[in-house]
Parts: C-alpha cells; structure tokens; sequence
C-alpha cells in the first residue's frame, strides 16, 4: 500500500457499525479519509458528483451496506459499476445478510467482496485486513 491517503466511501446507516468499520481501518490500514454516507442517496451524490466533474476524484473503495434507506445498497453498486469515471472502483459489501439470493445479485453487479457483519469486534476487525489486501493490489 502506499503511503499516500486512500479514500473510503463508507455508505452505513448505522451508527455503531461506522464506529466499528472505523476501529478495523484504524488498526490495519495507514492512512485514509473516511467519507461517511448514512443512506444510499447521500451515496449517490457523491458519486454524480464524480461523474460530473473530472476534477472530483472517484473513492479509493466503498464499503456498501446492502440495507441503506432512500436508496438499496444494490442501486449504489449497480450505479458504480455503469460510472463513466467509478466504475473500476472495489466495492466490499458489508452486509449482515447472509441471504444467498443477496450474494448472487452482488456477485451479479460486480461487487469485488461480500463481507458478512459479524457479531464479535475480533471477526469485524478482519473488514480492515480485507480493505489492506485490497489497497496492496492498487
């Protein structure tokens, strides 16, 4: 990974699991910027924002949550993956849905992981080794 600061697009509504996301960056990734988006529209904007001027940078990756209000979690990818600009950017969906119908539309839309919430901070502290591995291979 390199030592500048990545950019994370975090799109959670919920509270305690930004907190915990933010605990698994802090202890395996260096440095980042965390944008926090707290429904799939807040999301949205700021990806049409990137897709309207060359000189807004697209993320680094985005974390997605499938459940967001005003806007579905699979809307946010599908629209990513149809960017002009976003469109090669990782995607690691963060969902406590173990529904296999969900896994197969993310796999569809081209998310590049699916990572289950789990109920224990040592499992959840793995999204950061996941985001790590990621950023290595940019």
């Amino acid at each position: 990974m390199s030592q500048s600061r990545i950019q994370i697009l975090l799109a959670e509504d919920n509270a305690g699991d930004v907190y915990l996301v933010r605990r698994a960056l802090d202890k395996h990734v260096g440095a980042y910027e965390l944008l926090v988006a707290t429904d799939g529209s807040q999301a949205m904007e700021v990806l049409d924002r990137a897709e309207a001027d060359d000189e807004v940078p697209c993320p680094d990756f985005i974390l997605l949550d499938l459940n967001l209000p005003r806007c579905s979690g699979a809307h946010v990818l599908e629209r990513v993956r149809n960017s002009r600009r976003c469109s090669h950017v990782p995607v690691i969906i963060v969902t406590s849905s173990d529904s296999p119908q969900d896994k197969a539309e993310i796999v569809r839309l081209g998310a590049d992981h699916y990572f289950r919430k789990p109920t224990d901070l040592a499992n959840f502290m793995k999204l950061g080794e996941l985001v790590k591995e990621a950023a290595r291979k940019m």
